[in-house]
């Protein structure tokens, strides 16, 4: 199995690589202020489930045609890029009652967790990091790889989790605060928005 050495270090560099805020950071941020600390936890969860989708294909080799091929890469890049961009749209659009505070929290924590699964898996970024980050700490000679990159990967979700986890309760507590406040409600949905679709247009730049 994996040595301690070589766990320790994996886990250090991951420590300070889950709460660097990120797109997962900043998706689960802007659910959990405007839908709430279960919306935001539903979407933590939708992170961590796209991303064991990412383990099992990158040890079963599907991750790696992939980004083998610069048409699939392009493909996936930009599926995930208009997804992000169509609900920061949806998002801005969306006219809120703010004589009805609840309004502002429409998504259900279902709904969260369906749309974070399908941003994380269509998010190429993830796919490569997990193609070209875990191997590096496999050794053939500590058993079987796949089972190695298995391990390496469900410690990332874990530790992703934790972090997610952190920021939806700390926001959804902050948000629960801010949507009394009627101004708030009339423009969280267009900040939201905005950060959606500068998140879609990141993606959609970020060169291979």
């Amino acid at each position: 199995m994996i040595d301690q050495a070589t766990l320790i270090t994996y886990l250090a560099i991951l420590l300070g690589f889950v709460f660097i805020p990120g797109p997962a950071v900043l998706l689960t941020l802007a659910r959990a202020s405007t839908g709430g600390t279960r919306v935001g936890l539903a979407t933590g969860l939708g992170i961590a489930a796209g991303d064991i989708i990412h383990t099992m294909m990158a040890v079963i080799g599907i991750s790696a045609i992939i980004l083998a091929s610069a048409f699939l890469f392009t493909l996936v890049k930009y599926l995930g890029a208009a997804y992000l961009v169509y609900l920061g749209i949806r998002a801005i659009l969306e006219k809120v009652d703010i004589s009805r505070p609840a309004a502002a929290a429409a998504l259900s924590p279902r709904a969260a967790f369906r749309q974070a699964i399908l941003a994380e898996v269509l998010n190429p970024k993830s796919a490569l990091f997990f193609l070209a980050f875990l191997p590096q700490f496999v050794k053939p000679e500590n058993g079987a790889v796949s089972l190695q990159l298995i391990v390496l990967g469900v410690l990332f979700v874990l530790m992703g989790l934790v972090s997610t986890v952190i920021v939806a309760v700390s926001a959804g507590s902050l948000g629960a605060f801010l949507r009394r406040n009627p101004l708030v409600l009339r423009w969280q949905g267009k900040v939201v928005g905005t950060i959606y679709c500068a998140l879609g247009i990141r993606l959609a730049l970020q060169e291979k």
